[in-house]
């Protein structure tokens, strides 16, 4: 049996799919004295489908988060353990919670986070763009200036790029990335692990056209996956023999054999190797 401790528990919550949440989530948010919730009506049917009866809640959001803070450390060092939930997902991973992990850890409270749901990590799974290196932006600024120039600050960018958006903003979006970074690859995916998700796989200049082809597009939260700049001269160094090798490989071996293998054949590098195979489509 969990033995539960005297400290904040940091518990992810399915993005969508009910049966994604952890046997570890559950038996946490059974045990807490205390669970700390983004919105409680929201999480209350949650609690209730795993076996939560009658928790005692308290609300904690963006808005009330940092003068909650201090109520709730105090809340654990009178010998309690608390869990921090968000509507959906991972905590702190744009939601409410940095304020209160930053007064346990200043004050000497335990942290415990728990693995499990994010849907960031979920759309770069399947994005087929690089995950060897990524940045988290987060949401989008609404303005169009300041949206043009946040995304114009990423351009040169070398890693791959995860953006939540919402539904009512997405074709203005669209615009500007179309307009920023041109012929990019772009992932959109819409409603992660629901019973309607969807992965739209496309250019920036095309996201669009592309978008408004399904009449379901305003439906759920998205999360856009924007492929990392390259070089325009990285590619000279690779060989067409070298790129023609790794095309054929790649059907049949792993990304990182087929660079490896092609680095000792053509005296490349692996690295770049392994960066032009992961931003060609025709060679994953």
């Amino acid at each position: 049996m969990l033995e539960m401790q005297n400290a904040l528990y940091i518990v992810p919550t399915p993005i969508g799919n009910r049966e994604d949440i952890t046997v570890r989530a559950c038996e946490v948010l059974k045990m807490a004295d205390v669970i700390c919730a983004e919105d409680t009506r929201h999480s209350l049917p949650l609690l209730e489908s795993i076996g939560v009866k009658s928790p005692k809640l308290i609300s904690f959001h963006d808005h009330n988060e940092a003068e909650k803070a201090d109520r709730i450390t105090a809340i654990i060092e009178e010998g309690n353990s608390v869990a921090l939930i968000s509507d959906a997902g991972t905590p702190m991973v744009s939601d409410p919670g940095y304020h209160l992990v930053a007064a346990c850890v200043q004050k000497g409270i335990k942290v415990y986070p728990l693995p499990g749901p994010c849907a960031a990590i979920t759309a770069l799974c399947a994005s087929g763009m690089p995950s060897d290196r990524f940045s988290f932006e987060g949401f989008l600024p609404v303005k169009e200036k300041a949206l043009r120039d946040k995304l114009a600050s990423l351009v040169t960018e070398e890693r791959t790029m995860i953006f939540y958006e919402a539904p009512r903003r997405i074709f203005d979006t669209a615009k500007i990335l179309a307009e920023v970074f041109g012929d990019r690859r772009v992932m959109v995916a819409r409603e992660l692990t629901k019973t309607f998700e969807t992965k739209y796989y496309t250019t920036c200049d095309r996201l669009g056209e592309v978008l408004n082809e399904d009449p379901n597009v305003l439906k759920g939260e998205m999360v856009i996956v924007l492929a990392p700049y390259r070089k325009k001269d990285e590619d000279e160094t690779i060989t067409a023999e070298a790129k023609k090798m790794m095309e054929l490989l790649s059907g049949e071996l792993p990304p990182k054999k087929v660079c490896s293998l092609v680095a000792k054949m053509y005296d490349l590098r692996k690295n770049e190797l392994y960066d032009y195979l992961l931003n060609h489509t025709d060679c994953q």
